[in-house]
């Protein structure tokens, strides 16, 4: 080990005069000695002593629940943790005058700790975080490359001929992009999208990035803005303190080479993956208490098991249980299992999200080493890196991606036929009337019984009927009311009205029945006079109302303006309550749309490749709703000849062979 002196001179080399010795007081008596030495040293090194104590918990009686998490960080239980509890309850946080009271008999020590105090003026507003820039040639902006990109792209996607209302569009989009200096981060999607398609890697962003058309000239999204007309302040807006969100679905067997590329491109030191806080529910909150008190694992999980997910009271844990109120043991399992819900378990890596900066990382945020060797994870999740402005690139994995692979190259094998994402016929009447018929075992998005219930009803006969099949067995158009008003329109059962005159642009695509996130926020922007910035925040209550309960202040706003438009109040309160329910689990339109698409590939696929259908789905397991062994008896009953296993002529995947002979 190195030497004291040693150690303290780099100190006093690294920090000059904010190098501080710490003299920490709990009223024990071996403190006396250790700070004797504590301070002889300081002496002798020149260092000056500062006052202060462990601060563990805010106030005293959170002593016990201080040594409970103390037993579970070191997974044994609190009557054996020995010297490693604190022996009183002196590590509360102590009011001014007990602090003066403790270090009577050194000020100086007290004035040092207030002027640490003073000296760490830091804020998180310091941070100057920076998009990592693209290398580019001489004199050529991100701006500049982003526009000859966008515009190219235009030209191939609508055959040289761009429609004005999307030329238009493109133009508004650049022109914001440019102004909030946001080139760079669609430059680094384009590229990775291009990486993509270049090593024959599925992918297709979504998310709000549908609502983008500069997004789809790049390639980025398979949304046509000409079909779909979708709301950009949902995806980007000026008001917005917060950068575009772009999800990139990627074939789920081929993701990690994506990622792989992304550390090489950028350095480990430039590109860290997002951290996911996992919180104490009521499970996992009995269990740990439960063997920090040294409770059998039989009683802890007959408990859990009991109390499923609620959070509930004192009064459901005895109810549930079973446990006897009288004993001490599950007297203090009741109290601390109830104060540690939502309290941070811990860490685990986002799905796909990656932090990129032009700076290393490491001096933006707290990061650690990854599992995996030569990675790095942030310390933050997604939103806290939202609260601060961070660019996140999302990769994430989707296994529908790797059935639609797998099948395209199954059809050209086999068949013949050049498929792909932009070559399946539109419209197609067979596909629908499959759909239709609720036969949709297997079918991304719409083969859930609840989907297949609602098939029937709906009956849909476009790639639109599909976006709004895909989100309306969702809780906010359920929560809201929507659903069944919207059917009896769709069925001709009630005419088509609008609450208002203003707001039949909104609502006509969806008969006058609200059921989309966008609609939500454009409907707040008409009749309740919300600017887009505005509209968007509503957006971001709505995901968050449970933990933060913001979305009650918009309910006056929302339901009063309404009103004073001429809006039934009923209509409006419904509105309300539908935002509730998309806070739930809300499904914006630009999800919808992108989610439709692949809907329809496979369900295409279903229909005219049945065999390849099968035979790709089960290569591309585990995903969906079914068990292998349902799909493949739902094939044999649509004419699909399944051979078993065969030592001589099974590959290692599920393969097409030729049909045996009649």
């Amino acid at each position: 080990p190195e030497e004291p002196g040693a150690v303290a001179r780099r100190l006093r080399e690294t920090f000059g005069d904010r190098l501080y010795a710490l003299a920490a007081r709990h009223r024990r008596a071996e403190e006396v000695a250790a700070e004797a030495r504590l301070r002889e040293r300081a002496e002798r090194w020149g260092i000056p002593v500062a006052a202060a104590v462990e601060v563990l918990y805010h106030a005293p009686d959170r002593r016990p629940l201080q040594d409970v998490l103390t037993a579970i960080r070191h997974r044994t239980a609190v009557a054996a943790l020995g010297r490693r509890l604190r022996p009183n309850a002196n590590h509360a946080l102590p009011p001014p005058h007990r602090l003066e009271a403790l270090f009577a008999d050194d000020p100086a020590a007290l004035a040092r700790a207030r002027e640490v105090a003073d000296r760490c003026t830091f804020t998180l507003a310091e941070l100057r975080y920076r998009y990592p820039a693209e290398a580019l040639p001489d004199g050529t902006t991100t701006g500049d490359l982003l526009r000859r990109l966008t515009l190219e792209g235009a030209r191939e996607r609508f055959g040289g001929r761009v429609p004005p209302r999307v030329a238009e569009q493109i133009d508004r989009e650049l022109a914001l992009i440019d102004e909030l200096d946001y080139a760079g981060y669609f430059l680094t999607m384009w590229e990775i999208v291009r990486f993509c398609r270049e090593r024959g890697i599925l992918c297709q962003g979504r998310g709000s990035a549908a609502n983008s058309a500069v997004c789809y000239c790049l390639g980025i999204t398979a949304v046509d803005p000409t079909r779909v007309d979708l709301l950009f302040e949902r995806f980007l807006s000026r008001e917005r303190a917060e950068p575009p969100d772009i999800d990139l679905d990627i074939m789920h067997e081929r993701r990690e080479e994506v990622i792989r590329h992304v550390y090489e491109r950028y350095g480990r030191d430039r590109a860290a993956m997002v951290a996911n806080v996992i919180r104490y529910r009521v499970r996992s909150a009995v269990r740990d208490v439960g063997k920090a008190l040294g409770l059998s694992e039989t009683v802890l999980d007959r408990a859990a098991k009991a109390l499923g997910y609620r959070p509930g009271s004192a009064a459901d844990f005895w109810g549930l249980t079973g446990l006897d109120p009288r004993n001490p043991v599950h007297d203090h399992l009741c109290r601390f299992v109830l104060e540690i819900q939502d309290f941070p378990r811990h860490l685990s890596i986002h799905p796909g999200g990656f932090l990129l900066g032009h700076e290393p990382v490491c001096d933006l945020v707290p990061i650690e080493p990854a599992t995996k060797p030569g990675r790095t994870v942030i310390q933050w999740d997604k939103d806290d890196l939202e609260d601060l402005g961070l660019f996140k690139v999302d990769l994430l994995g989707l296994g529908a991606l790797t059935q639609l692979d797998r099948a395209f190259r199954l059809v050209r094998e086999h068949y013949g036929v050049e498929l792909s994402m932009d070559r399946i016929p539109p419209d197609d009447p067979a596909t629908f009337d499959m759909i239709c018929r609720a036969d949709t075992v297997g079918v991304f998005q719409i083969e859930s019984r609840a989907q297949m219930a609602m098939l029937p009803r709906l009956r849909p006969r476009s790639y639109y009927d599909l976006v709004i099949q895909v989100a309306i067995v969702r809780p906010g158009p359920i929560t809201g009311g929507m659903v069944h008003p919207y059917l009896r329109r769709r069925q001709g059962l009630e005419p088509v009205t609008f609450p208002h005159p203003s707001l039949e642009p909104v609502l006509a695509k969806t008969l006058g029945v609200p059921l989309f996130q966008e609609q939500v926020m454009r409907l707040a922007m008409v009749a309740a006079d919300y600017t887009p910035g505005e509209a968007d925040q509503l957006r971001r209550d709505m995901a968050a109302w449970r933990k933060t309960g913001r979305i009650e202040r918009h309910r006056d706003r929302l339901v009063g303006r309404m009103a004073a438009k001429g809006i039934p109040r009923e209509f409006a309160e419904r509105v309300f309550e539908q935002i509730r329910g998309f806070g739930e689990y809300g499904f914006p339109e630009s999800h919808a749309a992108s989610f439709a698409l692949i809907a329809y590939a496979t369900a295409w696929l279903r229909c005219h490749y049945p065999d390849v259908f099968l035979c790709a789905l089960l290569n591309a397991q585990p995903m969906g709703f079914y068990h292998p062994a349902t799909l493949v008896e739902d094939a044999r009953r649509h004419g699909v000849e399944v051979r078993g296993v065969c030592v001589n002529e099974s590959d290692w995947d599920c393969a097409l062979a030729e049909p045996s002979a009649p």
